[in-house]
């Protein structure tokens, strides 16, 4: 068949079998069939830690490989409702992802993921997205990470050591240092000091700020560990990665005397001490207008007033939440900074009102 006619076919069979339809039908031959959505199937589950779970994921032809470091959104049914959130997978061989999932009180996707997934479960993938990325230079690097912050980093360590490898080796000092509250909830433990002996360049300081254990050193992250740990020479790259209070207390100590800094937090803070007051928000389209405090996210506080805006990550990353600003001053809650730039876009999840807004939804 001539490939016009070929072409003609095959948009006269989309227009005549909608995308549901297909999916419906398709499914039942295999459970990631879809003419356009990203689906996986859970093909492997390991118990990493306490309330921990690492998710093997085969995925379909639309599903697309994530550079390391980067995010996705999954997805499952949860007691008949659709939950997505952000997590950040390890590539494996033969186009497989790896997601290691941490149960969160109240989570309802990671208490479902933890305690109820099963191997034969199907998930649907959202588009890679994120730029924590090691730098090109040769510069030290000094990556700090708060619990789950640990995902991203050793998807970056894994592919440096392809990379190395290849190259026949490394010299390039990279530190590790990562935190955790008990031992037990200490993932990749093995493997990390697996990667140390490998990659003499490579050191891995984990630490536990509770209970202690011989194996690991004890005490929180401050100036004088800092420092110990960025040694004398030149100044690092510093990746963190954490939850809001870690990566904000990592900013503070280590941006001034890094090379660069780049931070992911699992989501901004609930509220923003030393903040109060309210501020007038107005919702250009809808024409509603609201009060909301000063000392929330946008997002949260939008929320709270019944409303519901496109949202995903809820960490700064994705952009789903992205809305225009005609008028008024927003401050960054992760970094503080201020914005008073009218006509400007803005995230509303990491996003505070400064003053009175006029908002594009």
């Amino acid at each position: 068949m001539p490939p016009s006619s070929a072409s003609m076919l095959g948009r006269a069979w989309t227009a005549l079998v909608p995308d549901h339809v297909f999916d419906f039908w398709a499914e039942r031959v295999s459970p990631t069939w879809s003419r356009r959505r990203p689906l996986a199937r859970i093909v492997g589950r390991e118990d990493t830690a306490a309330d921990t779970v690492t998710l093997v994921l085969a995925g379909n032809r639309h599903v697309r490989r994530p550079a390391p470091g980067q995010h996705v959104m999954v997805g499952a049914e949860v007691d008949g409702r659709r939950v997505a959130r952000s997590y950040s997978p390890s590539l494996l061989p033969g186009g497989r992802l790896a997601i290691t999932v941490k149960a969160v009180p109240g989570g309802r996707l990671s208490e479902h993921l933890v305690h109820h997934a099963r191997v034969g479960d199907v998930l649907t993938i959202g588009e890679p997205f994120g730029s924590l990325t090691l730098p090109d230079d040769a510069a030290p690097v000094l990556l700090l990470a708060g619990g789950s912050g640990i995902t991203p980093l050793i998807a970056l360590l894994r592919d440096q050591a392809l990379r190395d490898r290849g190259a026949r080796g490394s010299t390039r000092p990279i530190t590790l240092a990562y935190w955790v509250r008990t031992p037990g909830e200490a993932c990749f433990v093995e493997e990390l000091r697996a990667l140390a002996d490998a990659h003499p360049a490579l050191r891995v300081h984990i630490a536990t700020t509770r209970a202690t254990d011989p194996r690991f050193a004890h005490g929180r992250l401050d100036a004088d560990t800092l420092a110990t740990l960025a040694g004398e020479g030149a100044a690092p790259h510093v990746l963190a990665c954490g939850s809001a209070g870690f990566v904000a207390h990592a900013r503070a100590l280590a941006e001034p005397r890094a090379a660069s800094f780049q931070a992911e937090a699992f989501s901004p803070p609930d509220a923003l001490p030393g903040e109060t007051g309210e501020a007038e928000v107005r919702l250009a389209r809808s024409g509603t207008t609201l009060r909301v405090p000063r000392n929330q996210p946008l997002l949260v506080a939008l929320e709270a007033a019944g409303l519901r805006p496109a949202h995903g990550c809820r960490m700064g990353i994705c952009n789903t939440c992205a809305c225009g600003k005609s008028a008024g001053t927003t401050r960054d809650v992760l970094t503080g900074a201020r914005d008073p730039e009218p006509a400007t876009a803005l995230r509303l999840c990491i996003s505070a009102a400064a003053g009175d807004l006029v908002l594009d939804l």
